[in-house]
């Protein structure tokens, strides 16, 4: 099976693919661009969904659901929205289809009044039912999630990290106060962190964005950025202050507490099916999948070896007290007991699929009380006895989650550093990783460094602490140093 995949350092692309392929995640879809998400993909995607629908749940949030489809007509109504989505939108023009020789085409008298978009994102056609549902300050604050799909009409896509249509959740909540939306758009930001670090295990930087990288149509966007395994950055998550912007082009006022009718402040937030891509990148090996326990569909899978109907009899019975005590715990468990491939072929499948354990039984170890444990990051097999053994792989799954972080964390902080002069910064830029720099704030030099080195500013540090210095680039006065990479 570790064969299938491509070498890490040899071809890191062809790698990532290579390991969705064989995990059983996804695959390419006959619509160009598009993606069939398998069981497996779908069931870590279930599992990410639920962890973070608690948060918001917990954090006062509630689900809806708006349309798919969005009248062109409302898209115009927020300019810089309009002009950043408008490349990417697919547009439905027509509502039928009419058979002719056999085939189809379109009805040319099925033409729309008025063209529909397909969501790209919400904004505005939740902001349009907004305007119904806010007539005073005790309507406020709205706190609403979506989970839904959303298409994008992308040109160059990979699967999970870039696709035409992909599944998501956006938050969007409207807030009688400036300083409540921006508490509300931090919080989010938060939240995501959290999930990361302690569901994914991935370490994550938290900032917001410049002018030319933030959402179109916000005010302010903060993200949280991830540093993969070849060197390159990952936007995980975005959470948008959107200001008053939506609310005045849709018309959304409030009556405040002194009888002013006001706008209301906006914020939006998302993650996408873009963290399992995230997920692969970080963790996982030329071996293929590697998952983190909190997140596996299957966190422990045990595997019988038998030769004959006794020997099957003796370990099932061996094993399946094992397993319920497990289940007992709260583990996820499978019993591999599939009689037409050998266990060879089940350790390979199981690795690539990123099992975090697995536990082998034989009559050798039915004899001996004992079970063969085999933790996946780290591939090491050790002989432990059955008595306290749901104990100690529970105890095992958290140490796992946790080695986890700590390995990513240290991977990210080996290639984050900082530079001061441009010459050395172009020099390092090529080895991958973060770089932390002085910028003089401008657009023109932004696009420069871009232009030059392929590097954008992932953030600008929440908080940071001031250090005055001088821009790589220009010179000029710089505030504090903002964070580069090359990116996905």
């Amino acid at each position: 099976m570790a064969k299938r995949i491509t070498n890490r350092k040899d071809d890191y692309s062809q790698w990532y693919l290579d390991v969705v392929k064989e995990a059983k995640l996804a695959d390419h879809s006959p619509v160009r661009g598009s993606m069939v998400i398998r069981p497996n993909g779908f069931a870590l995607w279930e599992n990410m969904k639920g962890a973070l629908d608690q948060m918001f749940k917990d954090t006062g949030h509630e689900n809806a659901y708006f349309p798919l489809f969005i009248p062109k007509s409302f898209l115009s109504k927020e300019a810089q929205h309009v002009e950043g989505f408008a490349k990417e939108c697919a547009v439905v023009t027509h509502s039928r289809l009419k058979s002719v020789d056999g085939g189809v085409e379109v009805d040319p008298e099925s033409k729309l009044e008025e063209e529909l978009i397909v969501r790209p994102t919400s904004e505005t056609i939740i902001w349009d039912s907004y305007r119904n549902w806010i007539q005073s300050y005790r309507d406020l604050p709205i706190l609403i999630n979506q989970w839904a799909n959303v298409v994008r009409w992308e040109m160059r896509t990979r699967l999970f990290l870039r696709t035409m249509e992909f599944l998501w959740q956006e938050g969007h909540t409207a807030h009688s106060s400036e300083k409540e939306a921006v508490e509300e758009t931090r919080r989010m930001l938060d939240v995501y962190k959290t999930f990361a670090q302690d569901f994914m295990a991935m370490p994550v930087k938290t900032g917001v964005k410049t002018a030319s990288e933030r959402f179109a149509g916000a005010v302010d966007t903060y993200c949280i950025e991830a540093m993969m395994q070849d060197g390159k950055a990952l936007q995980a998550g975005t959470s948008h202050f959107l200001g008053q912007n939506f609310a005045k082009a849709f018309d959304v006022k409030f009556q405040d507490t002194d009888g002013e009718h006001k706008y209301v402040w906006a914020t939006s937030w998302g993650v996408s099916t873009r963290l399992i891509g995230g997920l692969i990148m970080t963790h996982s090996d030329d071996q293929g999948l590697v998952l983190p326990p909190k997140l596996a569909p299957t966190q422990v899978v045990v595997v019988p070896i038998y030769r004959n109907d006794d020997q099957r009899t003796e370990v099932l019975d061996y094993a399946n007290p094992l397993i319920k005590e497990l289940k007992d715990k709260g583990v996820s468990v499978k019993l591999d007991d599939r009689e037409n491939q050998q266990p060879g072929y089940k350790f390979a499948e199981h690795e690539a699929a990123g099992i975090p354990l697995r536990v082998a039984v034989g009559p050798r170890d039915v004899k001996n009380g004992n079970l063969e444990l085999a933790r996946r990051d780290t591939l090491d097999k050790n002989i432990i006895s059955k008595d306290g053994a749901a104990e100690h792989i529970s105890d095992l799954l958290e140490t796992i989650q946790t080695d986890l972080f700590n390995a990513a964390q240290e991977r990210t902080e080996n290639v984050t550093r900082d530079v001061e002069s441009y010459d050395h910064f172009k020099e390092q830029i090529e080895d991958g990783g973060f770089i932390y720099a002085h910028w003089d704030g401008t657009d023109e030099t932004e696009a420069k460094i871009k232009e030059e080195t392929k590097a954008t500013i992932r953030l600008i540090p929440i908080n940071g602490e001031s250090e005055p210095g001088k821009c790589m680039v220009t010179g000029k006065e710089s505030v504090q140093k903002v964070l580069f990479a090359r990116s996905y």
